[in-house]
C-alpha cells in the first residue's frame, strides 16, 4: 500500500475541504489521566506480589504485610535496602528510597486491619513432624539452646510490638525458606541478631517441622501483636531495642 507523505496528505485534505476537521479531531482527544499521589497508589507495586492490600493467602510464597508491627516492616525494608536481606525484586524496589519513605510504607501496612483467609488444617507432614513443630513453638529445645518461638513471638504467636512479627497466617514455603536463610547465614538483622543465633542451631528436620506446624494453625480472632512478650526474652534482640 502506498504511503502518503505528510505534506502531500495536507494538500489532499485541503483539496477535499477537510482541513477544518483536524482541530475538531484534536479537541476531541481526552486529556491524559493523572495518577493520584496517595500512599495507596504508591504501594500498588507491593500489592502486586503480596496480595490485595498486602494480605497474602496461604497458597503463595509471599508473606502477609497487613497488620504486621510497624517496626518489623520498617526494619525489613531497611534490611533489603542496606544489604542485610536479599531478594532481587525487593532490592530493586527500595534501593533508592529514604528512611522516611520506608517508614511511611511500614505505617500504611501496619495500620491495615483485614481478615485473614481461612487456614487449611491439611498437611502432608507426618504426625510426628507436626508434634515436633508444636514442641519447638512452645517448649523449644533446651538441650540444644533453642528457645521456644512463643518466648519472643508471643504466646499466641501473633508477634510482639514494636518489631517482632506474627508467625501465623504464613505459607509453609515462606516460613521454611526464611528459617533456612537464618541457618545458612543468608539473612541478617541489626545486632544483637537473635534470630541468627537461634537459626544456626536448627537443622533441616527442625525447620520442616516447625514450618509445617505453624502453617496449619488457625489465626485467632484478634490477630494483633501483643504489647509485650510473655516474659524476659531468652537473649538480647535488636527487634526489642535491646
Amino acid at each position: 500500500m502506498m504511503k502518503i507523505r505528510p505534506h502531500w496528505r495536507s494538500l489532499l485534505l485541503a483539496a477535499l475541504g477537510l482541513t477544518s476537521l483536524i482541530p475538531l479531531a484534536q479537541a476531541a482527544s481526552p486529556p491524559p489521566a493523572r495518577v493520584p499521589d496517595t500512599i495507596e497508589q504508591r504501594v500498588a507495586a507491593c500489592i502486586a506480589c503480596h496480595g490485595r492490600e498486602g494480605a497474602s493467602t496461604n497458597a503463595g510464597y509471599f508473606p502477609r504485610l497487613a497488620g504486621k508491627p510497624e517496626g518489623y516492616l520498617y526494619n525489613q525494608l531497611l534490611s533489603f535496602r542496606d544489604g542485610r536481606r536479599f531478594n532481587s525484586d525487593m532490592v530493586h524496589m527500595v534501593r533508592h528510597l529514604s528512611d522516611a519513605y520506608l517508614r511511611e510504607i511500614a505505617q500504611y501496612f501496619a495500620g491495615l486491619e483485614l481478615p485473614y483467609p481461612a487456614v487449611s488444617a491439611r498437611s502432608d507432614a507426618s504426625a510426628q513432624s507436626l508434634a515436633r513443630g508444636k514442641a519447638l513453638a512452645f517448649q523449644g529445645d533446651a538441650a540444644r539452646g533453642i528457645p521456644a518461638c512463643a518466648q519472643c513471638h508471643g504466646q499466641a504467636l501473633t508477634g510482639v510490638a514494636p518489631a517482632i512479627p506474627s508467625l501465623l497466617g504464613l505459607p509453609r514455603l515462606y516460613l521454611a525458606s526464611q528459617l533456612g536463610d537464618w541457618l545458612n547465614n543468608g539473612r541478617h538483622a541489626l545486632p544483637p541478631d537473635c534470630m541468627a543465633e537461634v537459626g544456626r542451631k536448627l537443622n533441616a528436620e527442625d525447620i520442616n517441622a516447625v514450618a509445617s506446624w505453624l502453617a496449619v494453625q488457625p489465626v485467632p480472632a484478634d490477630p494483633k501483636p501483643a504489647a509485650a512478650p510473655p516474659g524476659p526474652l531468652p537473649m538480647p534482640c535488636s527487634a526489642m531495642g535491646s
